[in-house]
């Protein structure tokens, strides 16, 4: 006679379900992004008009930045990099403002959320290696506004500006020209921010653990190149596509399972509500009036409550004054925790490693960011 054994049975858990929140969660501005393109799409029925919506080219710019950022971040070229700088330092201070500059740089470069996502542990390395971890929430929040503001000089730093500067069809010359001084006066607030930590000295006695290889290096460095070309316009965009696509499946396909879909979509929900609340009169009027007295302030605040992407797409459509739209969503990044994706990735990387620090975390954030807000758009209204 075979005797069968008994195991317990557990009710098996659902973890689509589990996980859902979650991802909720983590993409809060795209879930909004969609509920609202989901609603604005019920007042204005689908029609051959969507397709004028989409700004193909800022996509498939933005998708190209995005995938080689993630291949050279995939050979820890910016870690590599940044180590370098920071072994040069020799105190506390000397440090921070490496850490700081860096991340400053680096979103001129990789975009802001790029940067703090490659910059942001090398601070946490740092500090928690020295021993120095009191000061993390302090560094992390400049590390977070030279993000915001460092992007701001040029076209591809910010998701904002590729958009703005596609659509109007901005010459490279002139948008320097206008995000220059407060590119500047941001260079200015932050090292002085940074003057005030102490001359600690700091040792790193731990030794780089990576190698970058160099053809792999040589040829991400020319499709990154290649991505900054087609920005600029000097390509067609599509040519650029199909060679950072073509060489990174080759190359790296993790690279591009890695880039940040997510935001891709974000714009093309924001693309469909923009699009849908031009078509509304009413809206259309309000906005309308509102910008024609102060794009600068409204387009300021705007980002505090809808971020500032999501801000530059739906107020584009109600004025031409790019001029004005261009500050207000790049200095409008600074203030609430909302005002920028980047600071919800920074909220999200200090909480990690400090549990039951948040509180105190906001504090200090909203401090900084509203004292960096308030006076980049005083000088600011004294350039439109």
């Amino acid at each position: 006679m075979v005797h069968h054994k008994h195991f317990p049975t557990f009710p098996r858990k659902n973890w689509k379900a589990d996980r859902i929140p979650v991802w909720i969660r983590k993409n809060i501005v795209l879930t909004v992004a969609f509920l609202a393109a989901l609603v604005t799409s019920c007042i204005v029925p689908l029609d051959a008009e969507y397709r004028s919506y989409f700004d193909f080219k800022t996509l498939t710019c933005l998708f190209c930045v995005l995938a080689v950022v993630c291949a050279l971040k995939n050979i820890h070229f910016f870690t590599i990099l940044a180590r370098k700088i920071v072994d040069c330092t020799k105190n506390l201070r000397i440090t921070v403002l490496a850490l700081v500059y860096i991340t400053f740089i680096g979103s001129m470069l990789i975009a802001n959320d790029m940067a703090l996502l490659t910059f942001l542990p090398l601070g946490y390395f740092v500090l928690s290696s020295t021993g120095k971890t009191k000061y993390m929430a302090v560094v992390f929040i400049l590390q977070n506004i030279a993000a915001n503001l460092g992007g701001m000089l040029t076209p591809f730093g910010n998701p904002q500006n590729l958009f703005l500067y596609t659509k109007f069809s901005i010459p490279t010359p002139e948008f320097m020209r206008i995000m220059v001084i407060p590119f500047l006066a941001a260079i200015a607030l932050i090292t002085v921010c940074c003057l005030f930590f102490p001359k600690t000295k700091l040792e790193i006695n731990e030794p780089c653990a990576f190698l970058l290889p160099a053809k792999r290096t040589a040829i991400y460095l020319l499709l990154f190149a290649l991505s900054i070309v087609i920005v600029f316009r000097l390509i067609p965009y599509w040519i650029g596509l199909i060679v950072i696509l073509g060489a990174l499946m080759l190359l790296d396909r993790d690279a591009l399972r890695r880039v940040d879909y997510p935001l891709l979509l974000t714009f093309v929900c924001f693309f469909v509500f923009s699009g849908n609340m031009a078509r509304i009169p009413a809206v259309s009027s309000f906005f309308s009036m509102l910008l024609e007295k102060n794009p600068l302030l409204v387009s300021t605040l705007a980002c505090q409550v809808i971020s500032n992407v999501p801000s530059a797409i739906l107020l584009s459509q109600f004025t031409s004054n790019y001029q004005a739209l261009l500050l207000g969503v790049n200095i409008g990044g600074t203030g609430t925790l909302i005002a920028s994706l980047a600071s919800l990735i920074t909220f999200r990387e200090y909480t990690t490693h400090n549990p039951g620090k948040a509180g105190k975390y906001l504090v200090l954030f909203s401090a900084f960011n509203f004292g960096f807000l308030i006076a980049l758009t005083v000088l600011c209204s004294f350039l439109v």
